[in-house]
């Protein structure tokens, strides 16, 4: 009887230690996402951060040092949409920033709605009516507003749209992104509200994005930027009115003839506006006040304006990561005060990474280079008609997809044969690396190949019908500045840095993807994951 006892005694323990550990004492959740940062620019400014910043969240938190994206094209909208919830743009559906609507025969971006109207702006103004209603699943955010029954609360701000709307979900409490122009605003839409927050009308009418409006020199001695090239190079577009893209650069002298306010993004001032605006978020949403989890997705979009305008390697990129570190310093101290240390669990990864300037990589003797998409359309509609008879056949390219008139096809066999040979004449092409068509990435298995990240962007009613990639660093863009969207390393590769409450410190080598982060925020919770998760919690993070 005592060792029966004893065993109950132990059992009761062991169910009582299960609950205790998974009890969720988050009481909010942030998920940063900084657009555009290569995972190598963690080490190659590291010696210029501040310990409070990205090295805080390494040395106390958990750092994934061989994280990927799983998919392609690698642009802002999937890899908000891909980290939040849990999945690939194969169910997500949020195949690009831009995609064609081979059914309406339009091209749509990725988080607008006709239906919406928007708040803090002319309502009938495009840049107002967004909402998330392209997004096919749903994000943690909104499981963990269906778990708390509503009560906890999302909130998402970003200076683009796509980055504000998408992580926050179909049922965030609201989303706010900022208007260039002679506007300088945040604003909304009426999918989330009826009118703006007194609070943002306040912080609107203030001078804080004017503020702004200044010189733009290093943050530290341009002698000690090493990490990068010359200040004066042939790879980067700068300004206009200013003829060469070098410090210093008076914002206020230059706005005028760069769209006003809009001047502010492709500086590191962007990320200092989206801060302020983020802590009174933060603070007049009472976020992280009450036993019911909140969630606040803060995304940076400066580091990416900086990266296309200038390329990533400039000293504009390694002065904007510096400041970004002081950013998330301020972030990280001001949650301690505001919410509490060790009450907030915090992310911190990329939408994606980008490629060096593909004429500075000539230069060096590095195979690299630009594609024209015109020539090759032309080359391939010339092939079909005289070879197969087949005109009008190619109805539109559009990320690196070739979308087929189906008009043109009286059978199925027909249609597939097409699409062959398009298949066979794009892989004679120059600068065409892979290519595959619909028939094959409806019908293969592709685990563990490498058209695996083909494969898990390619959505069945939003894809194309033939898709191709391009050889690496050769790019369909500018001769100066970066761009990114392939599913090489330099675009696929991302940091993942996680920190806080319910979070181990460490490191791993391990492979992971970006579709890991939302399930393993929904086991921390103890909520249902997304509804078209296909990611796996990372065991070894959770504490």
């Amino acid at each position: 009887m005592k060792f029966k006892i004893i065993i109950l005694f132990l059992l009761l323990a062991q169910v009582q230690g299960f609950a205790q550990d998974n009890k969720n004492s988050t009481k909010l959740v942030v998920g940063v996402v900084v657009d555009q940062m290569r995972y190598d620019y963690l080490t190659k400014f590291e010696k210029h951060y501040s310990e409070d910043g990205f090295k805080r969240l390494q040395r106390e938190g958990f750092e994934m040092k061989n994280f990927h994206f799983d998919y392609v094209p690698t642009y802002t909208g999937p890899g908000h949409a891909s980290i939040f919830t849990g999945t690939s743009p194969m169910n997500h559906g949020i195949v690009a920033n831009n995609w064609y609507n081979k059914i309406d025969k339009t091209r749509v971006y990725c988080a607008s709605d006709p239906n919406a109207s928007g708040i803090g702006i002319d309502p009938d103004d495009r840049d107002g009516k967004m909402s998330p209603n392209r997004m096919l699943t749903t994000s943690f955010a909104d499981q963990n507003r269906l778990h708390t029954q509503f009560k906890g609360k999302t909130i998402g701000v970003s200076i683009k749209d796509r980055g504000a709307i998408l992580p926050a979900g179909h049922t965030a409490n609201a989303a706010y992104w900022f208007v260039g122009g002679d506007l300088g605003h945040f604003i909304s839409s009426d999918f989330y509200m009826d009118k703006l927050p007194n609070w943002v009308d306040e912080f609107n009418s203030s001078d804080v994005a004017k503020s702004y409006l200044k010189e733009w020199d290093t943050y530290n001695d341009i002698a000690t930027y090493i990490e990068s090239g010359s200040d004066l190079n042939n790879y980067e577009n700068g300004f206009k009115a200013k003829d060469e893209a070098t410090f210093p650069y008076d914002l206020k002298k230059l706005a005028k003839d760069n769209d006003d306010y809009s001047i502010i993004r492709p500086t590191p001032f962007g990320n200092d506006l989206l801060l302020d605006f983020a802590k009174e978020a933060i603070i007049n949403e009472e976020l992280g006040q009450d036993e019911f989890t909140d969630v606040f997705t803060l995304s940076f979009s400066s580091t990416d304006y900086v990266g296309h305008n200038f390329g990533v390697n400039s000293k504009e990129i390694q002065d904007t990561y510096i400041r970004l570190d002081q950013n998330l310093a301020e972030l990280l101290k001001f949650l301690d005060e505001k919410v509490g240390k060790g009450n907030y669990t915090l992310f911190l990864t990329a939408d994606h990474g980008a490629v060096h300037v593909p004429q500075f990589l000539k230069d060096e003797k590095i195979p690299a280079g630009y594609f024209e998409f015109g020539e090759m359309r032309d080359a391939l509609e010339s092939h079909l008609s005289s070879n197969f008879g087949l005109d009008n056949v190619i109805e539109s390219i559009y990320n690196n997809q070739i979308f087929l008139n189906y008009s043109k096809f009286k059978t199925y066999a027909e249609f597939v044969t097409a699409q062959n040979e398009v298949k066979h004449f794009l892989i004679q092409y120059k600068n065409i690396d892979k290519v595959y068509t619909r028939e094959t990435l409806e019908n293969s298995d592709f685990s563990g190949n490498s058209a695996e990240l083909i494969a898990k962007g390619f959505h069945q009613k939003r894809s194309g019908d033939v898709v191709f990639a391009l050889d690496p660093s050769y790019i369909s863009y500018s001769k100066k500045g970066s761009t990114h969207g392939s599913g090489n390393s330099y675009d696929t590769q991302a940091p993942l840095l996680m920190y806080g409450n319910g979070i181990k410190s460490g490191k791993t080598y391990n492979r992971y993807y970006i579709p890991d982060i939302a399930p393993t925020i929904s086991a921390l919770l103890g909520i249902e994951l997304p509804n078209g998760a296909t990611g796996s919690v990372i065991t070894e993070v959770l504490d």
